[in-house]
């Protein structure tokens, strides 16, 4: 087990990236409480050439600020008023791409994450879905720009290899609005893995 390097975030190719998340364990350690999941299903947003990002045509404002930053940090927002959404900033300072993190299949610290959801029993509405996943794991907008090189919220190579014939690419969700970009393959999960959430694309 090791956390992900620097190198790992800060390549230029965010749908690669986006896939190689895939199998991939986000780790949190919030007031002496483990969780973790192993990653299902990732969304691409490629920055500032794609409508559907929040960085598009270069936007910066304060919420937007942490894209810019250096590849390997959170960037979790609020959707709705109500949900807090976990993405992973990529690639170098400047060049605003971010990973949705959409679906976590729950390893560790199960009990804990029902009891952040109010649910009695382990299914997968648990953490299938970003905002689900967020409340599960303990991660909230006071996380965003956190590194995920620190002690408290991290993601972990196990060695679990996800096969290529085993990653579904499908449309993004909620990003009508987009136009053409909304149409780019940008969503990967794990076929066949419960805890994919149930969006639909385009």
């Amino acid at each position: 087990m090791m956390k992900l390097p620097e190198s790992f975030y800060t390549r230029t190719d965010v749908v690669k990236i986006a896939k190689e998340l895939l199998g991939k364990v986000l780790v949190t350690e919030f007031e002496g409480i483990h969780t973790a999941g192993m990653i299902v299903e990732t969304e691409a947003y490629a920055g500032a050439t794609d409508k559907a990002s929040h960085a598009y045509g270069s936007r910066r404002t304060n919420r937007t600020e942490v894209m810019y930053a250096h590849g390997g940090a959170a960037y979790v927002y609020l959707c709705y008023g109500i949900h807090h959404l976990f993405n992973v900033v990529t690639n170098v300072q400047d060049t605003p791409h971010a990973i949705l993190i959409r679906g976590l299949e729950p390893l560790e610290g199960i009990e804990a994450m029902q009891a952040r959801r109010g649910k009695e029993k382990l299914q997968p509405s648990l953490t299938a879905g970003p905002g689900a996943l967020s409340v599960a794991m303990g991660i909230s907008t006071q996380h965003t720009g956190v590194l995920l090189s620190g002690p408290e919220l991290y993601i972990e190579d196990r060695g679990i290899k996800i096969s290529s014939k085993d990653i579904v690419a499908g449309t993004r969700v909620g990003v009508a609005y987009a136009m053409d970009d909304a149409l780019r393959p940008y969503r990967f999960s794990v076929k066949g893995n419960k805890y994919v959430s149930k969006g639909k694309g385009l």
